[in-house]
């Protein structure tokens, strides 16, 4: 039987980011799940950017590739070549025999998405230094007024924001406390927040304070309509739409 995405009807200005592409119907943070989410009606495509160990950049989640993979080689260990070298395993039958399912680069990503007409959110996974935050500000460039960057690591968005002060960008995080929104306003960033954080309360308190509200990772139909009530900004999904 034909799997799809599960529909949400009523969105109400609330935006979908697909994540890892929509990882809930092809292997993650390939171009297969980029073309999905590209040819489905989701605003957003997230992924994940690490470092290899020769210099280069690759989209990967874990920093590893064992969980996707039969063979287990760490991003920032191992040499682009050899990472372009594997082949991953099909999300639905784990056999490693789809010849396309392969780790992709930034600059593919992005073509990807400006092809469909999505917005890119790449997270910055490595402790990324200012001359790295540069050459992957080149690969969007032309694009970045069409580009959200994510991150755990604030050294990382600090780094977008000396090099594109106006560049849009979302800490990603846990847990929500008001000295966490003061650090918001402060720095012109906006919040990526794990969706149980959320209340009514604090979407309506970050809103007070000009910061716009994305939500990991949602999929639960349900969960998805309470946080739409609340007036989420985005929520960011693996199967949803």
């Amino acid at each position: 039987m034909r799997r799809n995405t599960v529909k949400i009807d009523a969105k109400r200005g609330t935006l979908l980011v697909a994540h890892r592409g929509v990882s809930g119907l092809e292997t993650e943070n390939t171009a297969a799940a980029f073309l999905a989410a590209g040819n489905r009606s989701y605003f957003g495509v997230e992924t994940d950017i690490w470092r290899t160990a020769d210099g280069k950049f690759i989209l990967n989640h874990d920093g590893r590739s064992g969980r996707i993979c039969e063979t287990d080689l760490v991003m920032e260990e191992s040499n682009l070549a050899d990472l372009r070298a594997l082949t991953l395993k099909d999300m639905s039958t784990g056999l490693s025999d789809r010849a396309e399912l392969k780790l992709c680069l930034p600059e593919e990503y992005r073509r990807i998405c400006e092809h469909y007409g999505k917005i890119c959110v790449p997270e910055l996974k490595s402790a990324f230094t200012a001359e790295e935050i540069g050459e992957i500000l080149k690969v969007f460039d032309g694009y970045l007024d069409n580009t959200v960057f994510i991150s755990f690591k604030m050294s990382n968005l600090d780094l977008i924001k000396e090099a594109k002060p106006g560049q849009k960008v979302q800490f990603l995080c846990t847990e929500y406390s008001s000295e966490l929104l003061a650090t918001l306003v402060e720095k012109r960033m906006d919040l990526d927040i794990h969706w149980k954080a959320l209340t009514e309360e604090n979407i309506r308190e970050l809103h007070g304070a000009g910061v716009t509200v994305n939500c990991w990772t949602v999929d639960n139909p349900d969960d998805a309509v309470r946080l739409i009530d609340w007036g989420v900004d985005m929520i960011t999904t693996n199967i949803l739409e």
